[in-house]
């Protein structure tokens, strides 16, 4: 999903690569846009008729970016035109790249799909920009019930005012992905696993591990006497961006066990805090890596187009931290497993995640709207989600199908249960939602780059944060 590639605050403010999830970031659902900031949908009783109100027949544009959720929409669609013949959906997927792209020119130009599944780096831009439609008239009159959704999610999807624009359709956490002959080979046990520790000095035992993973051309470990960091065959960790945004599935895992917090409140905050030294001191550990050639360099990351998977199934990286909505997409090599382990303990003495999930939004351009709500009602739907548990891509946002998903995957061989860690025992976070988030990543984009080029050192990050921090004033 490559949510969490889009890295950014939660809800389009807030700085995020998942899908996904990160992409560059990552992942995440619409966040309703206050009565006074977002676009209102006109109540369902004034609403003018439809045209299958009146006989007719309407096919929806639905837009998605992930290829890997289609087939589970498409038997949603299907089950919805069973129920309701005269309303047809056309799903139209591209990569995220080209989807953004072309939906916000789309969108400024007037035009786009009647549905769209939303991201939190773009929520709050579409939602000032009066672009997508409130859905509380719609959810009040349907009596929706959003007490079947993971607490929190829906209110991601919420303006200042408490409209919601979205009814989540999944959910994510962050976890190590891990080669799983690569780790026997090693020697590395489940147990020391799901155990590892970390702290911004010298990494812990997960940089350890990760030193112990990194081989290069002469079968020399990381840690082992003469280790070629200028030859490395196998890195023990994966680099897939700069972490620009919110670094949702980069190395904000590592910061939210030091104290530190994005902005001064979450959500809506005006204040972010990008010079604060636990925010220094991780981005500098983790840059560390680079140096010691335990991880790859920014440009062999952008080389791939920040996409890892291929890299993982030729056996170039040993782990990566990426979210749920990736379970599909890494593949290990020579048949064997992709297994997953919880983010490592931090100085906090607890170990984080962010939270995040996606939405489907109604465009305000959309001339059926409300048939366009029928569908998005029906995708927040068991019936609809339950195909999403069973093919065990992503977690649904209804709590009562995560079992479901973890048996899905079960089944296939490999358990997920390590994403359900953090939810469990309560150590999430919310992606920070903002105003003004394009503006906040433009800013923050190239500064984190040149960090993670080593052009320049954290230090570049005090003049970025208070350029970010004027556009408040």
């Amino acid at each position: 999903m490559q949510r969490m590639k889009a890295i950014v605050a939660i809800a389009v403010a807030g700085l995020v690569t998942l899908s996904a999830c990160s992409s560059p970031g990552a992942s995440t659902a619409p966040t309703g846009g206050g009565a006074s900031t977002g676009g209102a949908a006109p109540a369902p009783s004034s609403a003018a008729p439809s045209s299958s109100a009146a006989g007719g027949s309407v096919t929806l544009e639905y837009w998605l970016w992930d290829s890997n959720q289609v087939p589970q929409y498409q038997a949603c669609a299907d089950d919805f035109t069973a129920a309701n013949p005269n309303i047809k959906v056309n799903i139209t997927q591209t990569g995220w790249n080209d989807y953004w792209n072309n939906l916000t020119t789309q969108l400024t130009a007037g035009s786009g799909p009647d549905v769209f599944t939303d991201h939190l780096n773009y929520f709050a831009d579409f939602l000032s920009k009066k672009q997508i439609v409130n859905l509380q008239p719609f959810i009040d009159k349907d009596k929706v019930d959003m007490g079947i959704y993971f607490p929190g999610l829906a209110d991601l999807w919420s303006d200042k005012d408490g409209n919601h624009y979205g009814l989540p359709k999944d959910w994510d956490t962050v976890a190590i992905f891990y080669n799983e002959n690569m780790m026997k080979d090693a020697g590395v046990t489940t147990d020391q696993l799901n155990s590892l520790t970390w702290n911004p000095q010298d990494g812990g035992t997960w940089e350890k591990l990760i030193a112990h993973m990194t081989i290069d051309e002469n079968g020399k470990r990381g840690d082992e006497a003469g280790f070629d960091k200028t030859k490395v065959k196998t890195y023990g960790l994966f680099m897939e961006g700069s972490g620009a945004g919110f670094s949702q599935s980069q190395f904000s895992m590592y910061l939210f066990t030091t104290g530190f917090t994005f902005t001064d409140k979450n959500p809506w905050g005006t204040k972010w805090n990008f010079s604060d030294k636990n925010f220094k001191d991780t981005v500098a550990w983790w840059y560390s890596l680079v140096g010691k050639g335990y991880m790859n360099d920014l440009a062999t990351s952008a080389s791939m187009d920040n996409n890892a998977t291929s890299a993982f199934t030729a056996g170039k990286f040993a782990m990566v931290t990426s979210g749920d909505w990736m379970m599909s997409s890494y593949k290990a090599p020579d048949g064997g497993k992709t297994l997953y382990a919880p983010t490592p303990i931090g100085p906090s003495g607890k170990r984080a995640s962010m939270f995040n999930g996606l939405t489907d939004a109604i465009t305000a351009t959309s001339k059926h709207q409300n048939e366009a709500w029928q569908w998005v009602k029906w995708l927040g739907s068991e019936k609809c989600q339950q195909h999403v548990a069973d093919a065990g891509v992503v977690f649904p946002a209804i709590k009562s199908l995560s079992d479901a998903t973890i048996a899905a995957r079960q089944k296939q061989g490999v358990d997920p249960s390590a994403f359900m860690v953090h939810v469990k025992d309560g150590t999430t976070f919310p992606p920070p939602i903002a105003d003004h988030y394009p503006d906040v990543l433009a800013i923050q984009q190239p500064v984190m780059d040149d960090i993670m080029s080593g052009k320049k050192g954290v230090d570049a990050l005090d003049a970025m944060n208070d350029q970010i921090n004027a556009l408040y004033k």
